[in-house]
């Protein structure tokens, strides 16, 4: 179709099978990033250091898989636990445990040849870093140069007053952006406001990944977590290549 890459969803940490993946992928022509997840069990937040500890080898066993399949980036809210709530916001210890555990799996990602981009999430799957300036915040605490952030146009679509100064606050650390309408459909389908955001992306002479972030029905673990109980596109093929068409003229009348 004329993409120049994929994104792996590295949930199953099995490094044989993206080591396989590596070599499929080079075959068809495609550069590739992953996006990975963390739960209660392997939470690098948690208060319980055991936990905490799960969550930072998990991470790292994520970061071999993307090595095995040779993405350039791990991408996600791999910066603690998905879907689960502690009832307030993040408390300052929560942020020092989450801080160190980041510190940690980004010397792994340098050894690895991986750029982490830690995702904001909104307030209904995440309580830890909800808008783009918190989790900007949070990457330059970790003060590391594999640690960055990704801009994520479906979690500011909710989360954020102003597209624009949302990606302004992130610019410094900003590594990749996924492209995602405000129902999870087809970009350019939705509300989501795209000439700001394509508009601040050029200001800001972004120059990295732009990448198709849509949930179908295919992995029903991710569809449960995602909340998607109903189709959102016509096909798989439909909606990759009026995504990727979508994409070329934004891209095309900017840059």
């Amino acid at each position: 179709m004329g993409d120049d890459g994929v994104e792996l969803p590295v949930f199953d940490l099995s490094v044989d099978l993206y080591s396989a993946w590596n070599s499929r992928l080079d075959d068809l022509g495609l550069q590739r990033t992953g996006v990975t997840v963390r739960g209660e069990d392997d939470n690098p937040i948690s208060p319980d250091s055991a936990v905490r500890a799960r969550g930072v080898e998990s991470n790292k066993r994520a970061l071999d898989c993307c090595h095995a399949a040779g993405c350039t980036h791990m991408l996600g809210p791999f910066h603690s636990a998905l879907g689960l709530f502690s009832g307030q916001g993040p408390t300052d210890d929560e942020w020092k445990w989450g801080v160190d555990s980041m510190r940690e799996v980004a010397e792994h990602a340098a050894q690895a040849g991986v750029t982490l981009g830690m995702e904001a999430v909104n307030r209904f799957e995440c309580y830890f870093v909800n808008t783009h300036a918190d989790v900007a915040r949070f990457a330059r605490e970790v003060n590391h140069p594999n640690c960055r952030v990704m801009y994520d146009t479906f979690h500011a679509n909710i989360e954020e007053k102003s597209v624009p100064e949302a990606i302004r606050a992130c610019a410094d650390v900003l590594c990749h952006v996924h492209i995602s309408e405000n129902d999870r459909s087809t970009p350019g389908q939705g509300s989501v406001r795209w000439t700001e955001t394509f508009d601040t992306l050029k200001e800001i002479n972004y120059d990295g990944w732009l990448m198709i972030e849509a949930f179908g029905l295919a992995l029903p673990e991710l569809a449960a977590a995602t909340k998607i109980w109903r189709r959102m596109f016509e096909s798989e093929q439909q909606l990759a290549a009026d995504g990727l068409a979508f994409m070329q003229t934004q891209v095309a009348e900017r840059w």
